[in-house]
């Protein structure tokens, strides 16, 4: 392989100029070696594991061969132990192949590539067996996570210390640069100054189905410019930079930039006789071009089209070394999908496998025996050498032991008059930082501008808002300014600009900290609750990799009468009831908020720990209604109960009927139940704060989870079963469950459908949740 980048213009210098020495015939060693393997696990896991049913396994040999000098290069030549890489989800095989080579994987793992309880298809921080900095599979998130994972690293470093420093890689096919997520991240504004991000875009201009046609690079180079990030552009290797210096050379340099992605890979695809007749085509600098290859012979000219800087081991190391330290750089490294293999640059190589020719036309390539894939180098020889001393270089010292944190369970105040629960999320934030010092400063919030209108201005002028840098506040003498942005390192906020997947993305990263560096951080996002839907991808798959957060959802429902459908979330509660990792609370009143907030917050930066969902609204609610028990135990009894899901607001003797409400919606379960009553029908309330956890308690009870299920019996009683009526500002499915405990009839009232301005009452009588609704619903369900 080519050793050598061009020194042209936008592209990095030869190793040579820079006054660097590199072993790069170890280091071709090397990289043949990670070809091998990352090709023979996928090899195994698909032509020689027995496969019973049938079913494709798959893999992506071509997406590994195209990464594989640039990871080489980037392991063996660049990473420090701070360093994080992200690798693009198909080259998971080469990551494994290098953990191998450096001792950090065992040889059993090789042929487990997507078995049970084996590697993964995708690099998982959670699930794999060796190390993973950053779980990938989701196009466009674990690219993303890098950006979060620098602000993370600096925030830590800058309030409790112990990050270090290091820089954060991602590794990015050319094809996942179409999500929008990634110039999401890309144009916040708040990474202009992260210098420690590197992206390397894997530019093979092949996606799933086909070579891209207009994947312009040139395009893609102006955009990352345009964001502030520095551009290094690898294009050519040795051989072709030679060519370009002999007669006719620049005419085959300009046909070669020139020429149309599809044409180009076509040629990767033909023999030294068709690329004699394709190569020069029929415009200005043929004859030249024609002239030039006819003096070379048919190895090299096949070579030649084959000469991308991605696949050159000087130029990726040359491209490292000139990495700018003060602002983002991409690297664009020119590759070719499937380089090495048989299947290299065909249209539809992305999943193809190699068949069991190839793969030993493959082994004798590279003086490997199929029957015995596994070798490592012998400890003695070059390269064996090279893996050890790497191994001993990247070594990362062992993750300190989490400092011990007490959160409080109760503030013990009791709120009064009438307050909404959005409001009590800042309150309890600020009493926390009274009764819980220490733990109080791990709290960071994180806001997509709209701190103001989710009642956390109190809290930001309490801790400040979090900059690498102190900044001047210019209206710290304005009297009329109520919310005062003073940003300094030590704050506690960290304010993004409005896209919703780049908040919960840095939520992750906040929330992972503890299993990076020790350093637990308790991370708590605020967004309209109605973007919850647009957030939740990303922020289940941080969920996934090992994120623990915290999202407030705030306004809720329809509820936010006056804002329309647009602005009214129906779908949420049940996200909440169903996401992986997560317990969701919809709080009813503000004590129900502080509960369940501090029992979240007690969840988190630990390695049992879960991620927490709230529901909040901005419906003001007279807090007299939530009848808080003033006898300590009975208290204390009363917030387990709604930590564990719900309570019972109201009990009446001889119930004939139950109301079931959540959140916003108890002011009219509680009218409903004061007007039965006056008809002579008693009705029990009951307020339930999770759905899920009652799910998971139904679940443990018929033995099919380990929940408790003791809150059923103070919920639910056999000996009180009655017809339901639930209620709530969401979808009705979500509570619809809760009649199969007791096998009752019941009636769910909620909103399914798209919402209406108007006042609160016109709002709820048209999605039928108001009390007429329940009292009609309770009288309809009984006997």
């Amino acid at each position: 392989m080519p050793n050598t980048l061009p020194a042209s213009p936008g592209t990095a210098t030869p190793v040579a100029e820079a006054g660097h020495s590199v072993d790069l015939e170890t280091l071709e060693t090397i990289q043949q070696r990670v070809l091998w393997l990352s090709t023979s696990m996928i090899h195994h896991a698909n032509r020689i594991r027995p496969n019973p049913t049938g079913l494709k396994v798959g893999g992506h040999q071509a997406s590994c061969a195209s990464m594989v000098s640039i990871m080489t290069s980037l392991w063996f030549e660049q990473l420090q132990p701070g360093d994080r890489v992200s690798v693009k989800p198909h080259a998971s095989p080469v990551l494994h192949g290098i953990n191998y080579l450096l001792g950090e994987l065992d040889e059993k793992y090789l042929t487990t590539l997507r078995e049970f309880g084996g590697l993964q298809s995708y690099p998982s921080r959670s699930k794999d067996p060796d190390t993973v900095d950053y779980s990938t599979g989701s196009v466009g998130i674990g690219a993303t996570a890098p950006i979060w994972g620098a602000m993370a690293r600096r925030y830590v470093e800058t309030t409790t210390g112990g990050a270090g420093t290091g820089r954060q890689y991602s590794l990015v096919g050319d094809a996942e640069l179409d999500e929008g997520a990634v110039w999401e991240a890309i144009l916040d504004p708040g990474i202009a100054d992260l210098g420690e991000v590197v992206w390397i875009v894997d530019l093979n201009r092949q996606s799933l189905d086909r070579v891209i046609p207009n994947i312009a690079a040139n395009r893609l180079e102006k955009m990352f410019d345009a964001a502030g990030w520095q551009v290094i552009t690898v294009k050519f290797g040795k051989l072709l930079e030679e060519l370009f210096t002999r007669p006719g050379g620049q005419a085959l340099r300009t046909r070669i930039l020139d020429m149309p992605n599809p044409e180009y890979q076509r040629l990767l695809r033909c023999s030294a006789d068709e690329v004699r007749t394709r190569l020069p085509g029929n415009g200005p600098g043929s004859a030249e071009i024609t002239a030039l290859i006819a003096g070379l012979d048919d190895a090299t000219l096949t070579a030649a089209i084959r000469n991308l800087g991605g696949h050159d081991l000087s130029a990726l190391t040359a491209a490292y070394r000139q990495i700018d330290d003060t602002r983002p750089t991409v690297i664009i490294a020119y590759t070719i999908k499937g380089y090495g293999l048989p299947t290299q640059g065909h249209p539809q190589n992305h999943s193809s496998l190699l068949s069991v020719d190839e793969y030993a036309s493959l082994a004798a390539d590279l003086g490997m025996d199929p029957a015995s894939p596994w070798g490592r180098f012998d400890a003695d020889s070059a390269a064996g050498r090279r893996c050890a001393d790497n191994a001993e270089r990247l070594r990362r010292d062992p993750i300190p032991a989490s400092p011990a944190l007490t959160i409080p369970t109760d503030i013990g105040r009791t709120p009064k008059g009438t307050a909404t629960t959005q409001a009590a999320l800042g309150r309890v934030l600020l009493d926390l930082t009274r009764e819980a010092p220490e733990a109080a400063k791990r709290v960071v919030t994180v806001s997509p501008d709209v701190s103001s209108t989710t009642n956390l201005g109190g809290w930001v002028n309490k801790v400040g808002v979090w900059s690498a840098a102190e900044r001047r506040n210019w209206f710290d003498d304005d009297r009329e300014t109520i919310m005062h942005w003073n940003e300094r390192p030590t704050g506690q906020h960290m304010e993004l600009g409005i896209a919703e997947t780049n908040l919960v993305g840095l939520m992750g990263e906040l929330g992972a900290t503890w299993s990076r560096w020790g350093q637990p951080l308790f991370p708590i996002g605020v967004m309209y609750d109605p973007f919850v839907e647009r957030a939740l991808e990303p922020w289940s798959y941080g969920i996934y990799a090992g994120g623990q957060s915290i999202l407030v959802g705030t306004p809720s429902g329809v509820t936010l009468a006056a804002e329309g459908g647009a602005h009214q979330s129906i779908k949420t509660p049940s996200i909440g009831l169903e996401q992986p990792g997560c317990i969701s609370y919809e709080p009813a009143f503000a004590i129900d908020t502080e509960w369940t907030l501090l029992a979240s917050i007690g969840r988190l930066g630990r390695p049992d720990g879960t991620s927490a969902y709230l529901r909040l609204s901005t419906r003001p609610v007279d807090q007299t209604l939530a009848a808080v028990p003033t006898d300590p135990a009975a208290r204390e009894r009363r917030r387990r109960q709604v930590v564990a899901g719900g309570y019972p607001l109201v009990r009446r003797d001889d119930a004939q009927v139950t109301i079931v409400a959540m959140g916003a919606m108890m002011t009219e379960a509680l009218a409903a139940a004061d007007r039965l009553a006056e008809q002579g029908i008693p009705a029990d309330v009951v307020c339930v704060t999770s759905p899920g956890l009652l799910f998971e308690a139904i679940q443990a009870r018929r033995g099919h989870g380990s929940g408790d299920s003791w809150i059923l019996d103070q919920l639910f009683p056999a000996d009180r079963a009655t017809p339901i009526v639930t209620v709530l500002d969401g979808h009705p499915h979500t509570l619809a469950f809760l009649a199969g405990i007791n096998q009752v009839r019941s009636t769910c009232l909620g909103v399914s459908k798209f919402g209406q301005v108007g006042s609160l009452d016109e709002v709820y009588r048209y999605h039928g949740i108001d009390t007429d609704s329940i009292v009609r619903a309770a009288l309809d369900i009984l006997p």
